[in-house]
């Protein structure tokens, strides 16, 4: 199932990841300098992966997924649960205010839900040597 904002900017046979990328950073109201800056890569880096000259690991298509608030299977393909509702200029300050803060946190989730699950694999590496297997 793909999803189309109401103002169909979204066109699933037509768009390219970095299409995507831009259209729902936009859709959320964020410019290119602010959304490099919440995912911790250079401008040039974003305005890559907007262009589609290059694709992010997949620890910052997490971030950026959660930033963005869809799911990472409609940043891959356009399927999925994609940026719907209203755009961030429809909305009051307050509101986007609290938008940005939820997104950021996900982000935040997301990246400490990777670095949980390399840590808890390295830790049973390590008690797999220690008990001689």
């Amino acid at each position: 199932m793909t999803t189309e904002t109401n103002d169909g900017w979204f066109d699933p046979d037509a768009t390219t990841f970095g299409d995507r990328v831009a259209g729902a950073r936009e859709r959320a109201g964020m410019t290119q300098a602010e959304m490099a800056k919440r995912l911790g890569v250079k401008l040039k880096t974003l305005k890559g992966w907007e262009d589609d000259l290059s694709e992010p690991r997949a620890n910052k298509l997490s971030m950026m997924a959660g930033l963005l608030n869809v799911s990472l299977l409609w940043l891959l393909s356009g399927e999925g649960e994609g940026p719907d509702g209203p755009s961030a200029g429809d909305l009051s300050p307050d509101i986007n205010e609290m938008l940005t803060e939820i997104r950021d946190i996900r982000a935040q989730l997301s990246l400490s839900t990777d670095r949980l699950g390399r840590l808890e694999k390295n830790l049973r590496s390590k008690l797999r040597e220690e008990a001689g297997e």
